[in-house]
């Protein structure tokens, strides 16, 4: 479960991602184009200290593209090169923004989904003391066995840039997807998704034994 605020952040998300987005070696489009959100979905941290959102955004009239992002309360140790910015959280302070795929949390919770479709996490809004849902703007699936085991990954030892974005744990190597125009075909367990306007699960990431 995600516990969300009616927050004011200061740069917002698509603010920190109109300067990122560009000047990554996977993006297609303008340059100079604002980021539009497309959809998202969440995952859940067992801890709950790290929050773990995935952007679907696109800018002008380029593809959609697919940013894991993690939010954190201090700085990831050694993950400097992956720090897409910082922002002011009206409620939770100062927080750090991550590309995921440098973020062993984040590893965790996509092979969880990709290999035992854990699924994504409910979203809530608390309102006056009660809970409100907030309805997904996103369908994904896991093609592993429902609720079966994921190895333990242990350490992400390397991250490869590209499209797709590989996460090389001790046990699993990771695929993340960049552009979802369907030109990625991959085999073996993934994760699909489907949202307004894509109507045809496209593969989100995919993960394979090493």
């Amino acid at each position: 479960m995600a516990l969300l605020h009616r927050a004011e952040l200061r740069p917002t998300k698509l603010a920190l991602l109109t300067a990122w987005l560009p000047g990554r070696p996977w993006y297609t489009g303008p340059e100079t184009a604002d980021i539009e959100r497309v959809a998202s979905y969440r995952f859940d941290d067992p801890a709950g200290a790290v929050g773990i959102e995935t952007m679907l955004v696109r800018a002008g009239d380029g593809p959609v593209h697919q940013v894991p992002l993690t939010y954190r309360g201090a700085p990831l140790d050694g993950a400097d090169d992956w720090l897409v910015g910082t922002t002011e959280h009206s409620v939770l302070g100062r927080r750090w923004v991550y590309d995921a795929c440098a973020d062993p949390v984040y590893a965790a919770a996509l092979a969880a989904a990709v290999l035992a479709d854990a699924g994504q996490a409910e979203e809530f809004f608390e309102v006056d003391g009660r809970r409100e849902l907030r309805e997904p703007s996103m369908t994904i699936t896991g093609t592993g066995t429902g609720g079966g085991d994921v190895p333990a990954l242990g350490a992400v030892r390397r991250v490869v840039w590209g499209d797709p974005t590989l996460i090389v744990t001790d046990t699993v190597e990771l695929a993340v997807v960049r552009r979802l125009d369907g030109g990625h075909q991959p085999a073996g367990a993934m994760l699909t998704g489907t949202w307004d306007g894509q109507l045809a699960p496209l593969p989100l990431a995919y993960a394979r034994p090493r």
